[in-house]
């Protein structure tokens, strides 16, 4: 099984050096060490509270890989009802129960950057910024949510 999973990172690995181009709000990188690990950096979507930020996820590729999903969870801290705010988790049916192996790490990367724009706060991690979007405070968490992308997604000025 491994060795399938491995050609499969392997395979992902090229096109993604291949795409770096084609897809620049996605910077994906494979661990020197492992190709079980990676990390990526994605773009805040622009007219969201994001729009500016770099997020850093971690993933970590489970060896019956593209069996199972692999775990991803944000190291930049960001104020999303899908994100949990201590851990990074991210609650996505796509990394659960709606995992296909037609996904790539990549793909992965987009469906997030889909989810920081359209937040799902019905199933929230973040409860406080669930609650702000289901109570109307829109204005409340875009507040939040920029001053959070400002204060861990954006270099520091000087």
């Amino acid at each position: 099984m491994q060795a399938s999973s491995r050609a499969r990172l392997f395979k992902e690995y090229k096109e993604v050096q291949r795409e770096k181009v084609a897809d620049p709000d996605i910077q994906l990188v494979c661990d020197d060490t492992n190709i079980f690990k990676w990390t990526a950096l994605i773009k805040g979507p622009s007219e969201t509270p994001y729009e500016g930020g770099v997020f850093q996820l971690a993933f970590a590729v489970p060896e019956p890989y593209p069996l199972q999903p692999p775990q991803v969870r944000f190291l930049t801290k960001i104020f999303h009802p899908n994100v949990h705010f201590k851990t990074g988790e991210i609650c996505l049916d796509i990394l659960k129960n709606a995992w296909s192996p037609a996904w790539t790490l990549q793909s992965v990367c987009r469906a997030i950057i889909a989810l920081m724009a359209h937040p799902e706060p019905d199933s929230p991690l973040n409860c406080d910024s669930g609650n702000l979007l289901r109570s109307g405070d829109v204005r409340g968490f875009n507040s939040m949510a920029s001053m959070y992308t400002r204060l861990a997604a954006m270099p520091k000025k000087g």
